[in-house]
């Protein structure tokens, strides 16, 4: 598969070394929907959120329904934590790429001082196989100054051990509640800007959301800026640069929102998506039928290089 089958920012391939080259051309192209896409499986929510994301769907508070999702169904690459990955990885090696997450927290304290810890290290990835490094960055939290020299080191021994760095960038503080608050496209596209210049090889977003009445609250242009879901998403990923951009998924919704955003994220340029609870809160049939259309969607509005 040539370089031209990425979308518009895939030159950042081109400009990696080769350790990174190599782990992350097999996630675009040996696995998942490939053609330079990515489609990602989270299961870090049991840290995030804690166990009440498994009720929907009980089988899914075992890991290994996931891992198994993810070989099955034919992903990217499964996010997870080192527990998990140590335990339940072994088993499913060599069938789906692995993304370790390298820091998380508790929702249990409120989230106007957000921060996640580093609990595992790059060396844990290289250890375990991994193809990628996942790191959660909170944009605007009174805790960043922190946050980013944590990011600092887990970004210098990506770089030292050739290993892709994918940044979870999300909004967070009353800083940001104050401006529109965390789902707003002045927070997402300022979180997407901060997740590329701080040296993400590849960006996971949450969707803008378009609300007029808290739109006023943000900075200007911000505050006067009348955009669709569509055109905020590629804010997003322009200001992302030559980083690659996934679409997060958040909380379960139903299956055409589910779509109608897999296809906005692609056809403003991104990459992909990662969709965790639309997946695994559903029984296994339900989900292997999501997955197979999701898949459909991003090879059908991949943005070809001119």
């Amino acid at each position: 598969m040539e370089i031209e089958s990425l979308t518009e920012q895939k030159s950042l391939l081109a400009e990696l070394a080769p350790g990174k080259r190599t782990r992350l051309r097999r996630l675009l192209f040996e696995f998942g929907p490939g053609n330079g896409t990515l489609m990602l499986l989270p299961i870090d929510q049991g840290i995030e959120h804690g166990p009440r994301d498994f009720f929907p769907n009980p089988d899914s508070k075992d890991p290994d329904y996931q891992f198994r999702l993810a070989a099955e169904a034919g992903y990217s690459a499964l996010a997870c934590q080192i527990g998990i990955a140590e335990k339940y990885y072994p088993d499913y090696a060599g069938q789906v790429p692995l993304i370790l997450k390298v820091n998380g927290k508790t929702d249990i304290p409120p989230s106007d001082k957000a921060f996640s810890s580093c609990n595992a290290s790059v060396e844990d990835a290289v250890r375990l196989g991994a193809d990628a490094v996942g790191y959660t960055l909170y944009v605007g939290s009174p805790r960043q100054d922190e946050d980013l020299v944590q990011l600092r080191g887990v970004r210098q021994d990506c770089d030292r051990f050739g290993m892709p760095l994918i940044v979870w960038s999300y909004p967070r503080g009353e800083a940001v509640d104050a401006k529109g608050g965390a789902g707003s496209l002045y927070a997402i596209d300022y979180a997407a800007r901060m997740a590329m210049e701080m040296g993400a090889d590849v960006v996971k977003l949450n969707m803008p959301k378009i609300n007029p009445e808290k739109d006023r609250d943000a900075p200007a242009p911000y505050n006067d800026m009348q955009v669709d879901e569509a055109e905020a998403i590629r804010h997003c990923v322009e200001s992302a640069g030559r980083s690659l951009v996934v679409l997060s998924g958040g909380s379960k919704v139903d299956d055409e929102t589910v779509l109608n955003h897999a296809r906005e994220v692609m056809e403003a340029g991104g990459t992909g998506v990662i969709f965790g609870r639309n997946v695994w809160q559903r029984e296994r049939n339900d989900a292997l039928e999501i997955i197979a259309r999701i898949k459909e969607t991003l090879l059908a509005n991949i943005r070809r290089i001119p």
